[in-house]
This record gives C-alpha cells, sequence and structure tokens, in this order.
C-alpha cells in the first residue's frame, strides 16, 4: 500500500479509501472481521456519510469502534454530509444549522469524538460561504473536525467556498473510473466540435492538482451513474481484454489495474472502494503498487470506448 499526506497534520493515508455505503449489507460480526482485514491490508482511510443506509453505515462502523478499543485511533475517518430528504423532497442543506447538527449527529452514532475530515456531500446550488465558514470555524475550535472538503463540485464552487474559509479545503470526492472519464474527455478533445469536447465539470482535476486537492474518485469500478461494474461486462469486451492483459504482465488482477489507472494521473490521487468483499478489497490493495505506462493508460482509455483527435 502507498501513502499520500493529507490535511493539516500531514498525516499518513491510504491511497486506497474504503467507502462503507453497503457495510449495513454485513451483519457486525462481518463488518467486524472485514474492516480489521482492510486495516491489516493497509487501507487505514475509512469513508462513509450520514446518509449511507439513513445513518446505519455510521452506526455499525460505531458499533465495531465501540467494541475494539483503540481501533478509532487506528484510521483516519471521514464522513460527509448535506444530502437530506424533507418531508419527501430530496434536497442539499449546507446551512450552519444542519451541517452542525449532522455532525453532533454523526460523531454519536460512530461512537466517535471527532472526525479527521468532514466533506460536504454534492453542492448546495444556495450555499452560503459566509455561513459554511462559520460552521466550519465552530467544528475546527471544538474539536470535532480537523479537516474540510467537498465532493461533486466543480472548480468555481470551491473557490467561491475556499474564498470565505481559513481551512483550507483538502479533497474532492468526484466520480470516476476508466468507463466513466468525462473531466478527461474535455482536456483530451480541447477546441474539437465534438460532444467529448465539452468541458462539463470546469477543469476539475487540474484545478484540484493545482490547488493541491486529494481527487477520490468514487464508483472507480463503474459506468454511467450506477449502472454496474464494467468488469466482466460483456458490453465492455475490448476494456476487459485489456486490462486482463495488462494484469497478466503485472501479475496483479483486472481489479487492481482498473484502479491504478485512476491513480496515475498526476496529482494527490485516491480510490474509493465501495466493496464488502474481502477478495475484491484485496485485489484493490496491489493497485498503488502498479505503475502505467503512457501506452498502457490510453490504450485502457480507448478500449473503454473513447476516442483521440
Amino acid at each position: 500500500m502507498k501513502y499520500i499526506t493529507f490535511g493539516q497534520d500531514q498525516d499518513q493515508v491510504s491511497q486506497v479509501i474504503l467507502g462503507t455505503m453497503n457495510l449495513t449489507q454485513l451483519s457486525f460480526q462481518e463488518a467486524d472481521t472485514f474492516l480489521k482485514e482492510a486495516l491489516e491490508e493497509g487501507i487505514n482511510f475509512w469513508d462513509t456519510a450520514d446518509c449511507y443506509a439513513d445513518g446505519g453505515s455510521e452506526e455499525r462502523l460505531g458499533e465495531v469502534f465501540a467494541a475494539n478499543p483503540g481501533l478509532r485511533e487506528k484510521v483516519f475517518l471521514q464522513s460527509k454530509c448535506g444530502i437530506r430528504n424533507v418531508d419527501g423532497v430530496k434536497l442539499f442543506d449546507f446551512s450552519a444549522e444542519h451541517i452542525l447538527n449532522a455532525v453532533d449527529a454523526s460523531l454519536e452514532r460512530l461512537k466517535t469524538e471527532s472526525l479527521d475530515c468532514l466533506l460536504l456531500h454534492r453542492p448546495d446550488v444556495l450555499m452560503e460561504p459566509e455561513e459554511i465558514a462559520d460552521a466550519f470555524r465552530i467544528l475546527h475550535k471544538t474539536g470535532k473536525v480537523r479537516n474540510f472538503g467537498v465532493s461533486n463540485m466543480n472548480p468555481a464552487m470551491i473557490r467561491r467556498l475556499q474564498k470565505y474559509t481559513k481551512y483550507k479545503l483538502e479533497a474532492n470526492q468526484i466520480q470516476m473510473s476508466c468507463a466513466f472519464s468525462p473531466m478527461f474527455d474535455a482536456a483530451l478533445h480541447v477546441n474539437m466540435q465534438t460532444d467529448s469536447g465539452i468541458m462539463r465539470e470546469g477543469g476539475v482535476m487540474e484545478y484540484c492538482a493545482e490547488n493541491d486537492l486529494a481527487v477520490q474518485a468514487w464508483s472507480p469500478l463503474r459506468y454511467g451513474f450506477f449502472d454496474g461494474i464494467f468488469l466482466g461486462d460483456p458490453k465492455f469486451e475490448k476494456l476487459n481484454e485489456v486490462l486482463e492483459r495488462i494484469a497478466g504482465e503485472q501479475n496483479v488482477t483486472p481489479t487492481a489495474v482498473a484502479l491504478a489507472w485512476i491513480l496515475r494521473y498526476p496529482a494527490r490521487m485516491q480510490a474509493v472502494i465501495g466493496t464488502t468483499k474481502v477478495s475484491r478489497m484485496r485485489e484493490s490493495v496491489p493497485a498503488t503498487e502498479v505503475t502505467l505506462d503512457r501506452r498502457q493508460w490510453y490504450e485502457i482509455y480507448q478500449a473503454a470506448g473513447n476516442d483521440l483527435p
């Protein structure tokens, strides 16, 4: 496992992040075993959110922390807030009141006194940056949150928020895989009159690299928006052929190669795996030791159905 520095205290955190959205699919005992094995494999960065299973993911993590004194101190714990359902209406809420209440509720479910990082979960276009900055100040001053970041935000949104908060935004969690790469499509088709040349995300990868935000790629093995996993899918026959060939050359699995494709981008990259299977989790770890050359990276990109000018 390779690590990157993260946050104000320069913590050493794993490039592979354990996403726990589906943790409630496991019993307490299964989750206890799975989480310990992840840590044993070197995955010390665990990610959750208050909306995952309506708080159930955080509750299951909290049960494991409570049953294993000292475990919490061994992991870098990140949660997210902002997605709500009010009287049947889905909305995004970055009001100071909601952020503060959400963090308190998360800490209670997680059976911990603090988060190592809090991300704002998706963009709230009604956000008032001054209000968010005040919430961040209170959370940091009271020791409830050490670091802050965002998810699924474009550069303009991040700049607007960063202008008002004194705490550096440390990460942007965005969807990315070799079968879902609009952020690369636009960069590779600059000034082309094609659909691929349309910049939908404002140059988010370049912005994060320039401003030293960690890019946390979620759904790194999926295509579309939760459409499915491309590994072994006959719709991606060519991609799977290439991944399998390179995996054989590197003595790893196609899972590791697919994740290595993400980590190859020259920035502070992380991949969020959402599996609850020990085998898939173990297959993911070697990705940090695989370095794809340019030919391999571009071959994978095109095998996924993309083209170059």
